[in-house]
């Protein structure tokens, strides 16, 4: 079981990674010439959040609660706690901006190809989405190298170690 659940970690958090640089290759290189290929675009980002972001981060971070409960050492580790804060972090900053946002722009930029909405529309919200999404990134980096390098964060006490009084 261990093993199932490290696997399905690693592999959501691949999907994760993999999904952010996806999200940000789109933003970067997809065509924007036209109101309708920037709808397209936005339709793009929107259907990667909603198929690969979301669904790896929400894996991830079950997985991981997961592996605490089924490995309990990892309960008193200090870098086990520090990923899952991350995680939830992470979480926050892909449903609520990444994953809302995207949606809002996708319908944003169809109007905008229709004419119903002004060309500069989506300014604003494009820079709030790259400043979250390089949040999100390095996040999602942070947690990596918490997974592989496993810092002594916090040393528990041995149980049967007794706090010891002066005098």
């Amino acid at each position: 079981m261990r093993k199932t659940v490290k696997i399905l970690h690693s592999i959501a958090a691949g999907g994760l990674v993999g999904g952010l640089l996806a999200y940000a290759v789109l933003l970067l290189v997809a065509p924007q010439e036209t109101p309708a290929a920037y709808a397209d675009l936005r339709a793009s980002i929107a259907l990667l959040g909603n198929l690969v972001l979301l669904p790896s981060l929400a894996i991830a971070l079950v997985s991981g609660l997961v592996a605490m409960v089924v490995h309990r050492p990892f309960i008193d580790m200090g870098w086990v706690w520090v990923k899952a804060a991350l995680g939830i972090l992470m979480f926050k900053g892909v449903l609520t901006v990444i994953g809302a946002k995207a949606d809002y722009a996708a319908g944003v930029a169809a109007r905008m190809a229709t004419g119903e909405a002004p060309p500069d529309a989506l300014a604003d919200l494009l820079a709030l989405e790259w400043g979250t999404l390089l949040a999100v990134g390095a996040i999602a980096i942070a947690n990596y190298v918490l997974g592989i390098w496993r810092p002594k964060l916090m040393r528990p006490l041995p149980s049967d170690a007794a706090p010891r009084r002066a005098g």
